[in-house]
């Protein structure tokens, strides 16, 4: 993008800055109960309670916009990836793993949208998928790293599990974000933390603590 009002392409004063983040507020409101082809400009305008002409100062375009939450989105993740303490195979490791957890359903619920178009691969174009894939390689790489410094000798194949225990935690996520559900998360994330860790960190299939704060 070239235009001066492409995401990223010029800086901006405070004022400036807290406009830019209102729309994009607004934007993840709107494209999460519209879908990204249904939302138009006049429906985040409308949620941010600016006006067209403030929108056109900052995004040249729907899709502009899209692009500058799809880098926040990355940024968030990949700051997210390298958060993952160490989960060992007692109590503190299943703590870590759910506050972990907590702290990626937290940025699923924002960025749904985005991560939904990247998992179904309708990105807008290559940049964008190129950004998806590198923030999910970054988590998969944190919990890689855990599970090597963890007691996982139960799980025979290393590169399996990583991408396993991404797509249960992923779709999940997936599973309820984009449904209206009435889940308790304090039940969710404690049910999903102890899955997991069992599952993954304990030190053999089926063993490992099955208590954790709710």
């Amino acid at each position: 993008m070239t235009d001066a009002r492409s995401s990223g392409a010029r800086e901006l004063r405070p004022q400036g800055r807290r406009t830019r983040k209102r729309l994009l507020d607004a934007a993840t409101v709107v494209l999460s109960d519209k879908g990204f082809h249904a939302t138009r400009v006049d429906d985040i305008v409308r949620r941010a309670r600016t006006s067209h002409g403030t929108f056109y100062l900052y995004f040249a375009n729907k899709e502009d916009l899209f692009r500058a939450l799809a880098v926040q989105c990355a940024e968030e993740m990949t700051a997210l990836a390298a958060e993952l303490g160490a989960v060992g195979p007692g109590p503190e490791g299943l703590e870590e793993l759910r506050s972990w957890l907590e702290r990626f359903l937290a940025t699923y619920r924002r960025y749904g949208p985005v991560i939904r178009r990247w998992m179904e691969d309708q990105a807008i174009d290559r940049s964008l998928r190129r950004l998806g894939r590198q923030a999910f390689a970054d988590i998969t790489g944190s919990l890689v790293q855990r599970l090597g410094e963890g007691r996982a000798a139960h799980l025979s194949n290393a590169e399996l599990a990583p991408a396993a225990l991404l797509a249960m935690i992923e779709r999940t996520a997936y599973f309820v974000t984009s449904r209206d559900l009435e889940l308790d998360d304090e039940v969710l994330l404690t049910t999903l933390a102890t899955v997991i860790h069992r599952g993954f960190f304990a030190d053999g299939a089926g063993r490992g603590p099955s208590r954790v704060r709710s």
